[in-house]
């Protein structure tokens, strides 16, 4: 994810607005994509100064490209990279040799004269001849320990350059969401899947029926109950992409922005053209489940059809998906659940 710093939001009516890449306005930008991918793919070994300062020189010429909208490009392409670290203070330890043994010879410069007759290079080659490496290898490792000079060791990076854009965009919206008071979701389908990433974030959640045949679910955190706080925006932000993978939903969330905290709304769609890098569940937990689906069909069995996970149980922090609901044209519904292997447990 993004930091704060390379959040980029218009404000307007009440409402937060994340930037966003359109197909519209920024169709050229795939191009830019593909080449901030390959600073990368051919980047092996190089720092992370290096790249940032390269990915920088690809937008030299776009008017349309702030600063914090590389940075978060800069940011994003390093999520998905493995950078040498130094372990061990190795890199503090060979500082201290290099200055001590350069320190006789000081000052140092270009081209010796009368007054100064030390050469940087001739001084460099000696001290690399003690510590019986070259200066390049004393130089890669000289400042190892300093975030800009980490140097690159893997790229796993994006498939195509679409992902990447895509990944920016819910990526500032999560951004958008780390000064979130709470967030209300309303759904109609994949209950299970929405439930079950709230809990890995460590969200409460107040579940309503509403008469659409969906659920409202509103999600916070503990001390919530007792006061309103912004402490849970980043599980809130963790959450999103989970909830974009998801069908047929909307979003609500509260904002809260400057020093007074007013509270501004964040509002999204299933509709809305964000992408997910989340992978798609498995729509059977067990082929016991998928083989009764199958041979039930899709067609109604004495006025009766089957909906795979079509309501949720709950009460309080605790919810329960049925496998199936079986829901009759008269209105009455029963609900389902296949048991593989029974424990007093289950």
């Amino acid at each position: 994810m993004l930091t704060k710093e390379h959040a980029i939001a218009d404000y307007s009516r009440g409402q937060v607005f994340p930037d966003r890449l359109g197909r519209k306005n920024h169709a050229h930008y795939p191009a830019y994509a593909e080449q901030m991918l390959d600073v990368y793919r051919r980047g092996i070994g190089k720092s992370r100064r290096e790249l940032h300062r390269a990915v920088r020189l690809v937008f030299e010429k776009e008017p349309d490209c702030p600063a914090r909208r590389i940075d978060a490009f800069c940011k994003l392409l390093d999520d998905v990279s493995v950078y040498d670290r130094d372990r061990g203070k190795k890199a503090a330890a060979l500082r201290r040799q290099v200055f001590r043994l350069a320190a006789p010879s000081h000052p140092l410069v270009q081209k010796v004269d009368r007054l100064f007759d030390h050469s940087e290079a001739d001084v460099k080659a000696d001290i690399a001849r003690q510590l019986n490496m070259t200066w390049q290898e004393i130089d890669d490792r000289l400042f190892a320990d300093v975030f800009d000079y980490h140097r690159l060791k893997e790229f796993s990076g994006y498939a195509r350059p679409g992902e990447l854009l895509s990944r920016y965009n819910v990526a500032q919206v999560q951004a958008a969401l780390y000064r979130a008071v709470d967030m209300t979701v309303w759904a109609k389908a994949d209950f299970k899947t929405i439930m079950r990433y709230a809990k890995l974030a460590r969200l409460l959640h107040t579940i309503k029926r509403d008469r659409f045949g969906g659920y409202q679910v509103r999600f916070d955190g503990p001390v919530s109950l007792l006061r309103h706080t912004r402490r849970y925006g980043v599980s809130l932000a963790r959450f999103l992409p989970a909830l974009i993978a998801c069908r047929d939903w909307r979003m609500h969330a509260r904002i809260a922005v400057g020093r007074k905290k007013w509270q501004v709304s964040l509002n999204l769609t299933s509709r809305d053209g964000l992408k997910s890098h989340f992978p798609a569940l498995d729509e059977f937990d067990s082929g016991l489940e998928q083989a009764f689906a199958e041979k039930w069909g899709e067609e109604k069995r004495n006025g009766w059809s089957l909906v795979r996970e079509g309501e949720m149980l709950h009460r309080g922090q605790k919810v329960f998906f049925p496998d199936f609901l079986l829901r009759h044209e008269d209105g009455r519904s029963v609900h389902f659940e296949i048991v593989g292997f029974w424990t007093p447990e289950y």
